[in-house]
């Protein structure tokens, strides 16, 4: 445990050292993290654990030491193979990575080992184009000659029940599902009119 506490104190005084040129900011930040890591308990069953690596499930720091420690790699190893070129299009949101690779340097798998291979406590799956067509979040994008057509991405299990009106339930709580769909609708390039119907019927 004592090693992924000072893994993440390093990781986070390097983002600090980068960011600001204040000592005094970089160490009262870490000795503030070193005693959060340190509370790094969670209860089941009337019991209490540590884990032996990593944030105990549920933690409110977790969501931020994630993002600064894959930061990190994305800055040490990514930033390097989009500069060989290797790759030639990459974007993350939360742990959903998207690659654009070149054909002629590397291929899919080679790709997903070498992230492997830079953490074995991390695990990266392969998912890849099927039919010119890859799902990404909420967009199935569809590659043609000389572009890409972009539509809403429902998985199969998709039940497309929300939260019925007539519950006790917040308004805002009842209205997330269909904010989010509405936004999406707007802003992407889609057939505006299919997906309205599609919503309304889901309403």
């Amino acid at each position: 445990m004592l090693f992924y506490q000072y893994k993440n104190i390093l990781i986070t005084r390097f983002w600090l050292n980068e960011h600001n040129n204040i000592n005094t900011i970089t160490e009262q930040t870490s000795y503030l993290l070193k005693v959060i890591l340190k509370q790094n308990y969670f209860q089941h069953d009337n019991q209490f654990f540590q884990p032996e690596k990593g944030i105990a499930l549920g933690s409110p720091i977790s969501n931020t030491i994630a993002e600064i420690y894959l930061q990190f790699l994305e800055e040490i190893y990514i930033k390097q193979w989009l500069e060989s070129k290797e790759i030639i299009y990459y974007i993350r949101y939360v742990d959903n990575i998207l690659i654009i690779f070149n054909q002629n340097k590397t291929d899919g798998k080679t790709t997903v080992n070498h992230m492997n291979d830079i953490d074995k406590h991390l695990e990266f799956k392969l998912s890849e184009e099927k039919n010119n067509t890859i799902n990404y979040l909420d967009l199935s994008n569809h590659r043609n000659t000389n572009s890409i057509d972009t539509e809403i991405y429902r998985v199969p299990t998709l039940t497309d029940v929300t939260i019925q009106f007539s519950s006790n339930h917040p308004l805002e709580h009842k209205l997330a599902a269909f904010n989010l769909y509405i936004n999406g609708m707007l802003k992407l390039p889609i057939i505006k009119q299919q997906e309205w119907k599609i919503i309304l019927a889901i309403a």
